[in-house]
């Protein structure tokens, strides 16, 4: 954290992020980070001379730069959509002293940390996300994102396909070369990965894509899991946070409240569907996100290369659905 203080107090170094003629007043670490360096800025205004308070993230390097872009890219996409659902991004770039230094700028919102107590209220933000977003004009019905999203400090598949199918088996190929990078082979791979893509993935994901029907891409968080998100203190309402977007089928979204970590309940999932419709074949939707379940899991994998319980749990998923769909 000595870099943030530093930076933090001379406010030239931050001149493309905070208010035009502002002073910063006071600087403190604040929340937590796997990746990063996190705190909160306090500023004056100049013209007004009231105060007006950001939450920064600061990571060295180039992967650093690259992820603090894509976190700013993915919250102004949420917040252009739904503002009161994420803190406003403010900015994000390299420090003017220190090049090899780059931030991610928000508004500061004082959070509770803890699970949302209305679920419709949350869920019915979340819904008006998925079902209010749409790609670019010249991307339009394409699954992907503009730029390169990183969850955790690890990089995730966003080159646009037509094809929800084509796009979640990239997807899924990429955190497990991430997660074989992280961790080694194992000799089941050789048996449960061919039939992962050559049976499970079609058998699940094709027929969201068959006889007439479609999925639409929607603006999804991409890793809401609970610590993603809080109460505000000040207005009792929900917030996300730490996103790593791109355009999905929305019930990719929860795939990461299936892991046994997972504190989002059945009562949101009953509470999100009474504003979006399950997508057909119904039949298949807790098959399908079981399957999304094991591309998160295999993603965390990748991240924490010294948790082996993280590798069997993600070898478990693949059993599991080899066996149910294989």
């Amino acid at each position: 954290m000595r870099k943030l203080i530093r930076f933090a107090t001379l406010a030239d170094r931050l001149a493309k992020g905070l208010p035009k003629g502002s002073r910063v007043t006071s600087t403190e670490p604040h929340g937590v980070s796997f990746w990063s360096n996190t705190g909160r800025i306090d500023v004056e205004l100049e013209e007004t001379g009231s105060s007006q308070s950001f939450f920064i993230k600061v990571i060295s390097g180039e992967l650093g730069r690259n992820m603090m872009h894509g976190e700013y890219e993915s919250m102004r996409a949420i917040h252009a959509l739904v503002p009161d659902f994420v803190p406003e991004p403010a900015a994000w770039g390299t420090y003017v002293s220190v090049p090899d230094t780059h931030f991610f700028l928000c508004e500061y919102r004082e959070m509770m940390d803890e699970m949302p107590a209305d679920p419709h209220q949350f869920t019915a933000a979340l819904a008006a996300l998925h079902q209010n977003s749409r790609p670019p004009p010249e991307m339009e019905g394409k699954f992907g994102f503009h730029i390169t999203t990183y969850s955790g400090n690890l990089p995730q598949v966003v080159e646009w396909e037509a094809s929800w199918e084509t796009f979640f088996a990239k997807s899924m190929k990429l955190a497990l070369e991430l997660e074989i990078k992280a961790k080694g082979s194992d000799p089941e791979f050789d048996v449960l990965v061919p039939i992962l893509f050559e049976k499970v993935i079609p058998r699940l994901l094709r027929p969201l894509e068959s006889d007439g029907r479609s999925v639409k891409p929607s603006l999804v968080h991409g890793d809401l899991w609970f610590a993603n998100s809080g109460v505000d203190v000040d207005m009792a309402s929900s917030l996300i946070f730490d996103a790593c977007s791109f355009y999905a089928h929305n019930e990719y979204e929860f795939g990461q409240w299936r892991p046994v970590c997972n504190r989002f309940g059945a009562e949101y999932l009953a509470a999100y569907h009474s504003y979006v419709q399950i997508s057909p074949p119904e039949e298949d939707y807790d098959g399908r996100l079981d399957l999304y379940k094991l591309r998160f899991n295999t993603h965390v994998s990748a991240l924490f290369t010294q948790n082996q319980t993280l590798r069997e749990q993600m070898l478990g998923d693949m059993r599991d659905l080899v066996q149910r769909y294989g």
